[in-house]
């Protein structure tokens, strides 16, 4: 059902917008955006070790056919970058959209079929990278020929920028471009990965666009003790502080605070749920529900709950190393998930006040993606973006949205530039049935892929063509 209320509603614009000064062949569209899509996928990029470079070329040659022309960069040979501008009057400031190139690892095993072959079956199709994130460089390619070949008048340039490393090393890919190549991708806005629209029985109810995120700010701890025979006992066992360590910072909860972004969401989410749902919603604004509305999401969902603070989870134990022996050290990896407005050394305080034993040291690990303020929801951008979601969605509610993973959007932020995540159409059955980003069999709906050029388009459009 919601792959067919899709395509309906994909071929909408065609029609309904036909006063639009640049018409577009929407069937063309589809099916040249399938093709080059089909292509980007078939190319391995999983990171490690990357392999960018050949994503990179494809692009490049692409959109020289179209007299497109580009730049690679790349800090390691074999993960370019690559950055393709579309000159506007320069009456206003740059948009820049990005979508990275590399993809997460595969284990074959579990897949129904082969990762890399771009699989098409019942309405889909099949591969790594079709949601994370190779769905959005086709959508910026695509925009950047449709602006070509229409001779849209642009009061602002349109960078692309597809980048290297997004999936853990973003030393070769956006941190490298803002340390050195700035002047290339700077912008007013940014339009890139971390959104995404959900369907009920056909008919997408919310688009989410992500405007913020935390920040990763992982840390191992190391319990020391004195080593000895297991047969007897001592109070300083490096294992047991280490046990109650995790346990303490398990059972902690990190004071809750909404940002602008988390505010609206909830908010906005309880107009699109049930009463009895809504009120838990509403009821974290209420000093007098709060403790009740907490619980019930930390137990119902866990997902919405890691909206609300910043989170410990511990991931790894590792200590000892036979059966009868007290090791002298025992570790954990956390990892923490950081609100954006987050003091690092402050918080690393108030876990060594939770853990409360001298035997337990604290080690920070390097914070990789920087802390930015969430991105406004009252600026020219988002009003672009949610009449472009009424536009495509007319029953849709837009929430603005805080990630709990990261994005290479964290790195453009902390520059000053607001950014906005969009991302496909998935239906609430195919979301709770996996194929997600990171997953097994991950995929995408064949039309969902249509509808992300649509977005990219018309928001394009709203917020640099010119009058």
């Amino acid at each position: 059902m919601v792959r067919l209320s899709v395509v309906l509603l994909a071929a909408l614009p065609a029609a309904v917008f036909s006063q639009d000064r640049y018409p577009v062949d929407w069937d063309r569209v589809a099916d040249e955006s399938l093709a080059h899509f089909t292509e980007l996928l078939r190319i391995d990029t999983s990171n490690p070790p990357g392999n960018e470079t050949a994503v990179a070329n494809y692009l490049r040659d692409a959109l020289e056919a179209e007299g497109i022309e580009g730049r690679l960069h790349a800090l390691v040979p074999g993960r370019d970058n690559f950055v393709v501008r579309v000159r506007g009057n320069g009456s206003k400031a740059p948009i820049l959209v990005m979508g990275h190139t590399d993809v997460v690892g595969v284990q074959r095993e579990n897949w129904s079929v082969e990762p890399f072959d771009a699989v098409r079956r019942d309405g889909y199709v099949y591969g790594r990278g079709t949601l994370d994130d190779k769905d959005n460089v086709t959508a910026g390619m695509m925009l950047l020929m449709m602006l070509e070949r229409a001779d849209v008048e642009l009061d602002r340039d349109i960078i692309f920028l597809a980048e290297a490393g997004e999936e853990g090393t973003p030393e070769v890919g956006v941190d490298f471009m803002v340390d050195e190549h700035w002047d290339e991708i700077a912008a007013e806005y940014c339009l890139a990965e971390g959104g995404g629209a959900v369907a009920r029985d056909g008919e997408v109810r919310y688009v989410s666009i992500s405007t913020t995120e935390k920040f990763p700010m992982r840390v191992r701890l190391v319990a020391r003790g004195t080593a000895g025979h297991g047969s007897v006992p001592r109070v300083d066992n490096a294992l047991a502080a280490l046990a109650s360590a995790v346990a303490r910072l398990s059972d902690w909860q990190p004071p809750m605070r909404f940002n602008d972004t988390t505010r609206a969401y909830f908010q906005r989410l309880a107009t699109i749920s049930t009463d009895e749902i809504a009120a838990h919603y509403l009821g974290l604004f209420d000093s007098a529900e709060r403790a009740h509305s907490e619980r019930y999401l930390a137990l119902n969902e866990p997902q919405h709950s890691a909206l609300l603070r910043t989170g410990v989870s511990p991931t790894i134990l590792s200590g000892g190393f036979r059966r009868n022996v007290i090791p002298s050290e025992a570790e954990a990896m956390l990892d923490i998930r950081a609100l954006p407005d987050e003091n690092p050394e402050e918080f690393y305080a108030h876990m060594a006040a939770v853990i409360n034993n001298a035997n337990v040291e604290i080690v920070p690990q390097p914070i990789y993606r920087p802390p930015g303020a969430p991105s406004p929801i009252d600026n020219e951008m988002f009003e672009v973006i949610e009449a472009v979601n009424q536009r495509l969605f007319p029953r849709a509610v837009t929430l603005p949205t805080m990630l709990t993973g990261a994005t290479d959007m964290a790195q453009i932020r902390a520059k000053g530039v607001p950014c906005y995540g969009f991302g496909p159409v998935r239906d609430e059955e195919d979301l709770a049935s996996g194929g997600g980003s990171h997953g097994d069999d991950e995929r995408i709906g064949e039309a969902s892929l249509l509808m992300l050029v649509q977005f990219l388009w018309y928001a394009v459009l709203g917020i640099a063509a010119a009058p």
